[in-house]
């Protein structure tokens, strides 16, 4: 199990706490170091088999009207003390059953499935090994879902759910159809578009063929995605139980279309020049592990190495397949860490010159420029603000969604407003060194916007804020590696092998022992001295290889710098449109991604490496 990674005492009591999970490091707000809420939903007990005063029992697979993926879940049986519980990962309610949720500046989550709520306060939030678990029986069993631990195994089920109306709407450029049902529905995400535990008749599947969207009719139910190829955006309504999607150009991106098994043609020419994909299986300290590697030398194959990011800023997060679409990548595996509930960043980020999020925890990292391999290292980014008084402020973070005591600034590469992500904030906006407005905790609740000049630095947990509009300021940033100046930067962490040497130190990352120690699938960029490399391993029978385990691995094939990137059910790798590994059997959300993009196709990078301070805004 994930301990707490780290825990920073704010102002009032109010506290931040990081599980060091592989895609989802969690804010955990007001949450006392190592507490544990007792659980307090309730659940129909007709609808839970299972016998009181049983043990917990946890597992590693989820069956889903029988359809089985690996993840965590931890059952607690009622007694006299407490209810019956259920804690699942947040991922497989959002992709797996299409639970929406939502999270406060107090770090509350909000679920809700077919207007079925549940709030989950941040103490009752846990991490199962690599995921954020929340509570979430009352809610299923609310539905009609029958639950039954088995094992190693929990059997969730719903009944397909019959299709009773179909309801279509213009929206201009995005068209809205709205499916009436005769009770909730199973909503599962994939690469190959939205499967619906729903039953329709071959009239209605013409129907919904009418209106846009590619049919086909599985044993467990509808599977579905728009014609046109764009992506669609699902809600589920309750009172009476409704899946509304909306798919067009003004559509969010949840669910992918499918694509073609085969190869793209576009690889066929770089793998005679040198482009190498492989699988192997390699013996391993706690079994055999699944290599699946793609390598290549920059300097001479004509594919740029890009950070891969969603259009619309830090905030959501998509497919490793939509991400390779929207930057054209051919070749595409998952990025650095964040956090699930918040869906925003925890790591270093930088695109063309550009921080589109900073680093921290001096972590490691790689930074890069066009036609040469990367750079290894543990990076930090020092910023401080200077005001006319002649005092300097030191910034804790840039656009993150790592939240600490102190300021933080936020551009609009953060996206176009910037909301509250604490309880407690107060702020100035900042354009050409000048200091224009404050804003106190409702407005920025509520949401500040963010052009293209502006900068918005954040005080949390008590922190001072002395200026006021008409003030001037001047800002300084240096990176504590010079690979913090190339045009590209991804981070994660930790960094397992540098010039030929294992430096594995994750206690000095900010990583927890348990993370540390835990064998699950694993996401890595790495370089022999001539190649890049970049690697997935899974476990073949087993959870998948610990970090030292992963770092010799790496290090017997030659490798002589390597970075652990995210992992366990983040760790993925598309090749050609193609999705080859999925980390745990499905095809997660990601934050971010790093992909192989035909020379040209992507932004060019710029800029000098470097480790001078720049000046940013000020006279």
């Amino acid at each position: 199990m994930a301990a707490l990674l780290a825990h920073l005492p704010l102002a009032a009591g109010l506290s931040v706490g990081l599980s060091a999970g592989f895609g989802t490091l969690p804010l955990l707000l007001a949450l006392a170091p190592g507490a544990e809420a007792a659980p307090r939903a309730t659940a129909p007990s007709a609808l839970v088999a299972t016998r009181a005063g049983q043990a917990s029992q946890q597992g590693g697979q989820i069956a889903i009207n029988g359809r089985i993926q690996q993840a965590r879940w931890l059952w607690s049986p009622a007694s006299a003390a407490a209810p019956a519980e259920l804690w699942l990962p947040l991922e497989v309610l959002q992709d797996q059953l299409g639970v929406a949720s939502s999270a406060t500046p107090g770090g509350e989550l909000n679920l809700e499935w077919y207007g079925r709520r549940a709030s989950v306060p941040a103490q009752a939030q846990r991490s199962l090994e690599d995921e954020v678990a929340v509570p979430a029986l009352a809610l299923l069993t609310a539905a009609g879902v029958r639950v039954q631990p088995l094992g190693d195994r929990l059997e969730l089920e719903l009944p397909a759910a019959g299709l009773a109306r179909i309801r279509s709407r213009d929206l201009g450029s995005a068209r809205r159809i709205v499916l009436d049902l005769a009770g909730p529905a199973v909503v599962q995400r994939g690469e190959a578009g939205l499967l619906l535990g729903l039953r329709g008749t071959p009239d209605q599947e013409r129907e919904l063929q009418a209106q846009g969207l590619r049919v086909q009719r599985e044993a467990l139910g509808l599977r579905i995605q728009p014609a046109s190829g764009s992506a669609a955006k699902l809600l589920t309504l309750g009172g009476p139980d409704r899946l509304v999607l909306e798919f067009g150009d003004g559509a969010a991106a949840t669910a992918a279309p499918e694509r073609p098994a085969a190869l793209d043609p576009r690889l066929q020419p770089l793998l005679s020049q040198g482009l190498r994909i492989d699988r192997r299986v390699l013996p391993g300290a706690s079994g055999a592990v699944v290599l699946s590697s793609v390598r290549l030398d920059p300097r001479t194959i004509p594919l740029d190495l890009r950070p891969l990011t969603r259009p619309d800023g830090m905030q959501g997060l998509s497919s490793l397949g939509q991400l390779a679409r929207s930057e054209q990548a051919l070749i595409v595996i998952n990025g650095g860490f964040f956090n699930r509930v918040r869906r925003l960043p925890l790591g270093a980020l930088r695109s063309n010159g550009r921080w589109l999020s900073g680093p921290i925890l001096n972590r490691g990292a790689i930074g890069w420029r066009d036609g040469s391999l990367p750079s290894f290292g543990r990076l930090s980014l020092q910023e401080w603000v200077s005001d006319g008084q002649g005092q300097r402020w030191p910034l804790a973070s840039l656009n993150s969604g790592y939240v600490q005591r102190g300021l933080s600034r936020y551009t609009a590469d953060w996206g176009r407003s910037y909301q509250a992500l604490s309880g407690n904030e107060s702020a100035v906006l900042v354009r050409d060194g000048l200091v224009l407005q404050r804003f106190e905790g409702p407005e920025l609740a509520a949401g500040i916007p963010l052009g293209g000049a502006d900068q918005l630095l954040v005080a949390r947990g008590g922190s001072p804020l002395p200026w006021n509009p008409g003030e001037r300021l001047s800002l300084a940033s240096q990176p504590s590696n010079g690979l913090g100046q190339q045009p590209f930067v991804v981070g994660g962490g930790p960094l397992l092998l540098q010039d030929g040497q294992l430096v594995l130190n994750g206690g000095a990352e900010g990583f927890s022992p348990t993370f540390l120690e835990q064998g699950a699938p694993r996401t890595v960029i790495g370089s022999d001295g001539s190649q890049l490399w970049l690697v997935t391993l899974q476990g073949a029978g087993s959870a998948g290889p610990t970090l030292v385990e992963t770092a010799r691995l790496l290090q017997q094939l030659g490798l002589r710098d390597a970075l652990n990137l995210d992992g366990g059910s983040s760790t993925g790798l598309v090749v050609g449109d193609t999705h080859t590994v999925r980390g745990r059997g499905v095809v997660a959300s990601v934050h971010n991604g790093l992909g192989l993009v035909p020379r040209g196709a992507g932004p060019a990078a710029s800029g000098e490496p470097g480790r001078r301070a720049v000046a940013a805004w000020g006279p």
